[in-house]
């Protein structure tokens, strides 16, 4: 039961993107199409899920064993660095054409504070490794959903009567402010 708790909070109630505003760079960069959108979330959750199995036993085994804790910034962007390395050497070699599609943004999973925020949520919140690798997988996930959510919107105001001034940048903020404020609800009904 814990497990689906720590999941539907992650993916849905405590939304990366929409509650806490991480990751913010992808999530309008790539939400202009629904495919690259769903691509970009599938890679983020592939490499937040190896994050939060690979910073767990770091940290707890070599960090907090050898008493030097105030490392975990260091090593856990020398971690996440590294694994986006790999999943990029490997999307390019297994599929050159989703390679081609993320472009820059694959190498910007490396600077995605959202996953950074992962690996220090997780050790505040003193998850074992279980509980951390639901909580990386429901993080990706609710990284996915609203980068997809946005795409679809975005897709959708392509053909909307959107006044001259507020097409472009600002309207895809204000909608960035609505899926926030829809998912900060879930936060309040779930407290209320």
């Amino acid at each position: 039961m814990e497990l689906i708790l720590i999941f539907i909070s992650a993916s849905i109630v405590n939304n990366f993107v929409l509650a806490y505003f991480l990751g913010i760079c992808p999530f309008i960069g790539v939400s202009n199409k629904t495919e690259n959108a769903v691509n970009m979330g599938l890679a983020t959750t592939f490499v937040m899920t190896l994050t939060a199995a690979a910073t767990w036993p770091i940290y707890h085994h070599v960090l907090v064993r050898f008493n030097v804790p105030f490392l975990q910034y260091v090593t856990f962007i020398i971690i996440i660095a590294s694994l986006v390395q790999l999943v990029e050497m490997y999307v390019r070699k297994a599929s050159p054409a989703l390679y081609r599609a993320l472009g820059i943004f694959l190498p910007l999973i490396t600077t995605n504070c959202a996953i950074l925020g992962l690996a220090l949520f997780m050790v505040l919140r003193d998850y074992n490794y279980l509980e951390s690798i639901v909580f990386g997988f429901a993080t990706g996930i609710g990284f996915t959903l609203a980068i997809v959510m946005m795409s679809g919107i975005r897709e959708e105001l392509e053909f909307a009567d959107v006044p001259e001034h507020f097409r472009g940048a600002p309207i895809t903020f204000i909608v960035a402010g609505m899926l926030a404020l829809a998912f900060m609800g879930f936060a309040g009904l779930i407290r209320g």
